[in-house]
């Protein structure tokens, strides 16, 4: 990212996120690139909408392609790394490790600007030094009442109107709790207007999936703080999606930390055995969602 960054000052050429790239808009070492605009669009799964009123080229450093409709589209589509569609320009590193975007940038010369579909501001960056900053204010807030739980809605998004669910889900939680995510899933509500509690945005964004790293540091961290010797007896409830290869690696994540009783959906991988999901149900109570008004008893305790 920084890379393109640099090559992009001064050339006039403008930069915007898309899906788990939003995370970049807040990394304190990007501020002083005022041509990294903001972030255009939603997740990854819009593509398909939200491409074609974009205008420009889009670089694509992740696996998240979702095949195009259109020639016109897929001349404006470059990859590089592991990323790669048939019919796209892909970018490799020199023998040095470095990768010349100039063509890149031409193209967006070219190009009309893109459409505005949404306007506003998202309160993010919340990794666990950031938190970690505001472990004193939280403190107060869970002995004060304030907060009376964190739910730990992280992992993927995806189209299926099942995933609706987690939206629903977010709406419907009390005033008094607080959600730790990371990952595309964060799509789901990031825009919703659920305010804040003293201060303490009610949505805490630790950036992209590998940033769930961080929400298990947070938890980590309150466990010292509160004192606790199990990590189960924190005020915090587990409601992660899943999509793919990435989240469940986040689920494995929490388990090799002994967390119990999540809850993940829309749907249980169907990769699982039904030996394995025994394992899962009878060692550390996981089990899928049902409805929300059950679900949010459940996981508060209700």
């Amino acid at each position: 990212m920084e890379r393109l960054l640099k090559q992009t000052e001064g050339t006039g050429v403008d930069v915007y996120t898309h899906s788990e790239m939003l995370p970049s808009n807040y990394y304190p070492a990007f501020k002083k690139y005022s041509h990294l605009v903001g972030n255009y669009g939603n997740a990854w799964w819009k593509q398909n909408i939200e491409f074609p009123t974009f205008n420009g080229p889009i670089l694509f450093t992740t696996n998240c392609i979702v095949p195009p409709k259109s020639d016109e589209v897929r001349k404006r589509i470059y990859t590089t790394g592991a990323s790669g569609y048939p019919g796209c320009t892909h970018i490799e590193s020199d023998k040095n490790g470095n990768k010349d975007f100039s063509v890149i940038i031409e193209h967006a010369k070219k190009c009309s600007p893109p459409k505005e579909i949404e306007k506003g501001s998202i309160i993010g960056g919340f990794a666990h030094n950031q938190v970690i900053q505001l472990a004193d204010k939280i403190v107060e807030a869970v002995k004060s009442g304030s907060i009376r739980k964190f739910v730990v809605m992280g992992g993927c998004d995806g189209r299926h109107k099942s995933r609706q669910y987690y939206t629903d889900f977010a709406q419907n939680l009390p005033q008094d709790t607080v959600i730790l995510t990371a990952g595309c899933a964060k799509y789901r509500y990031n825009k919703l207007n659920l305010g804040d509690i003293g201060g303490i945005p009610r949505v805490l964004d630790a950036g992209q999936c590998n940033d769930s790293y961080s929400l298990a540091i947070i938890a980590l961290k309150l466990k010292e703080v509160f004192e606790l010797n199990d990590i189960n007896e924190l005020p915090i409830a587990y409601n992660i999606a899943w999509y793919e290869q990435k989240a469940v690696i986040v689920l494995l994540a929490l388990l090799s930390l002994g967390v119990k009783n999540i809850h993940l959906g829309p749907t249980l991988p169907a990769f699982l055995s039904p030996n394995v999901v025994n394992v899962l149900v009878e060692n550390f109570g996981i089990s899928g969602i049902t409805n929300v008004d059950d679900d949010i008893a459940i996981l508060l305790g209700a």
